[in-house]
């Protein structure tokens, strides 16, 4: 081959060949992971209303609304969990909690179910509550005032099967939907369980609020409503 016929080779190759770099090779980049399956965990979060300051309703000189409602949160959660059901508590002491951060706290936890627990001294049996709002699709960001309104279809038939807990425990029930704060910013199945004096009547005793072994029926209604819950909701959509 002629000397012209090797340049011209060169200078051939040279242009196919790839730009060289001055930088150092750090070799293929590596694959982005997949985003991993994260398995919903059943998770019940507990919200007894009111503590310090805001001490709810006074039913006598020694029973306050606020003292109430944290004795049931505590003996529900340790009933729950000896279902083996994952319980957080928005509080477990006599502190003052921001409704803020009540809900902060149900909904960091992604609960399955959320139930809010009241008293009062009106009425009889149990009040069971689901929020007022109107339900609307679910969205990537639900408004803070209103998230609840993403799981009022859930939250009427979690009530549900509370009620036919407490029915199943002669309980009476009497059911409704309000605007309550925290609830309507709950982004979580959720229901207010208010619990009232049992009037007596044909087929009940009168029994106060402070009475242990109707508090422990309510107690064991709530954990079989919440046991069951486990599974139905899971199969929902």
């Amino acid at each position: 081959m002629t000397l012209c016929a090797l340049l011209a080779s060169a200078a051939a190759a040279a242009q196919d060949a790839p730009p060289q770099s001055n930088l150092p090779d750090m070799g293929k980049p590596p694959a982005v992971p997949s985003a991993p399956q994260v398995k919903p965990q059943y998770v019940v979060v507990l919200d007894a209303a009111h503590g310090d300051g805001d001490v709810g309703a006074q039913f006598s000189d020694k029973m306050l609304e606020k003292d109430l409602t944290l004795g049931l949160s505590v003996r529900l959660r340790q009933a729950l969990a000896s279902h083996d059901i994952q319980v957080v508590t928005t509080r477990d002491a006599d502190v003052a909690v921001p409704m803020v951060t009540r809900a902060e706290t149900a909904n960091h936890a992604m609960a399955a179910a959320c139930i809010a627990l009241h008293a009062t001294a009106t009425g009889s049996g149990v009040h069971l509550f689901t929020s007022s709002l109107e339900p609307t699709a679910s969205t990537k960001f639900l408004p803070w005032q209103s998230a609840q309104s993403a799981y009022v279809t859930q939250s009427l038939r979690l009530s549900s099967e509370i009620s036919t807990a407490l029915g199943h425990a002669a309980v009476p029930v009497t059911l409704g939907r309000t605007s309550l704060v925290p609830m309507d910013s709950f982004a979580c199945p959720a229901v207010a369980v208010e619990i009232a004096p049992l009037v007596g009547g044909n087929t009940t005793k009168a029994l106060p609020l402070t009475d242990v072994g109707y508090q422990d029926k309510i107690i064991d209604a709530l954990t079989a409503a919440l046991t069951q819950w486990k599974n139905d909701w899971r199969q929902q959509p």
